[in-house]
């Protein structure tokens, strides 16, 4: 069973502290949405107000069209895992999965055909047997998922539950996470500040900054279409480059843009009226870079540091006015600290933002 959830104008404050301001936001029965921003940007506090671990000092929350912010917790529909497992140390797997539903007074058999379905999904059910003590950390998020599924909620809510695990378990328990999710369908909410995580999970990611929802969208969405210069930094790895706007003036179809480093860039982006080009910002990703070999010019760039990760390199680098720079080359580059290089941009893939921080619309080219 999976339901929609309605988040609508929801402030959050602890005395004269805001820390959630107005907050509105429609999840989808069946989706997987994730909340990702920085730390203290609200987004675990929020997922905390639908389980109803936190009071709504404003606005409405509805699950499957009721609302429930005047619930109590047990009674919204929602079960929550959180980063640290929670489990009963003195009791075996079987029995913390059981637990809850022994609480409400749950017929034995009813309980017994839960835990082994779920133990069936998780695959952990030659595990029923052992105490937490004799699992590893991805079993233990096994089993505290598990706690979750036997209660066959409407909505999933995750508190960062990977976070306590090393790098190889948890792409490993991501790539679960993501199975789970197709088979049981239901709706799931994920907070994390780990963008990689957000992009290999989500069906929508709400992106979180300063009590505020930055952008709502899918992860190529956001991905490709920032909506303001904190999205576009805050996704990708390398973070995007970003320059300071000198002028652009508008030339038959086409704006040409004057930056710091890579000078004069054409391209196309409608410019509200009165929008001017003191403080605004042109962005670019390193893979949108090319690095220029066969004598045909190019701006000038000075390698700093090198970084090969073996798919690709990455150089960081210095334009001779001293802006830095980051250029994405081939995996199996030769390029070395001090070598000087030639790049070009690819027009059609630069991002232009206003002095506000905001994103200017891209026309069609």
């Amino acid at each position: 069973m999976s339901a929609s959830i309605e988040i609508d104008n929801v402030t959050k404050r602890y005395g004269a502290l805001t820390v959630l301001e107005e907050i509105s936001l429609s999840i989808e029965a069946g989706e997987f949405v994730v909340f990702l921003g920085p730390s203290g940007c609200g987004k675990s506090t929020l997922l905390r107000m639908i389980a109803g671990l936190e009071d709504v000092t404003g606005g409405t929350i509805s699950v499957a069209g009721q609302r429930v912010d005047t619930l109590p917790p047990g009674k919204r529909g929602v079960a929550m895992v959180f980063q640290s497992y929670a489990l009963y140390p003195h009791m075996t797997v079987k029995q913390n999965m059981s637990f809850g539903l022994e609480n409400i007074g749950m017929a034995k058999e009813e309980i017994e055909k839960r835990v082994l379905a779920a133990a069936e999904t998780l695959e952990i059910g030659h595990l029923l047997d052992r105490k937490p003590q004799k699992l590893s950390g991805g079993q233990r998020q096994r089993v505290a998922i598990g706690r979750a599924i036997v209660k066959e909620p409407k909505a999933f809510l995750f508190d960062e539950p990977l976070s306590n695990l090393d790098a190889a378990l948890r792409g490993r328990t991501r790539l679960e996470l993501a199975q789970l999710h197709h088979r049981l369908g239901a709706t799931m909410i994920f907070v994390t500040h780990d963008q990689v995580e957000a992009m290999t999970l989500a069906d929508r990611i709400v992106i979180m900054n300063a009590r505020k929802i930055e952008q709502i969208g899918t992860p190529m969405d956001v991905y490709q279409r920032p909506a303001s210069k904190f999205v576009a930094g805050f996704i990708g790895s390398p973070a995007m480059n970003f320059l300071d706007v000198k002028d652009w003036t508008r030339e038959a179809q086409a704006l040409a843009v004057t930056t710091t480093g890579l000078g004069r860039v054409t391209t196309h982006f409608s410019i509200p009226a009165g929008a001017s080009p003191q403080g605004a910002t042109l962005g670019i990703r390193a893979e949108d870079i090319t690095v220029v070999t066969d004598g045909s010019g190019g701006v000038p760039l000075t390698a700093e540091v090198v970084e090969r990760l073996g798919d690709r390199t990455l150089v960081y680098g210095v334009f001779d006015d001293g802006s830095k720079f980051v250029v994405e080359a081939d995996g199996r580059s030769l390029i070395n600290p001090g070598d000087r290089l030639a790049i070009s941009a690819d027009p059609h893939a630069v991002h232009l933002f206003g002095d506000d921080g905001r994103a200017f619309l891209r026309e069609v080219d």
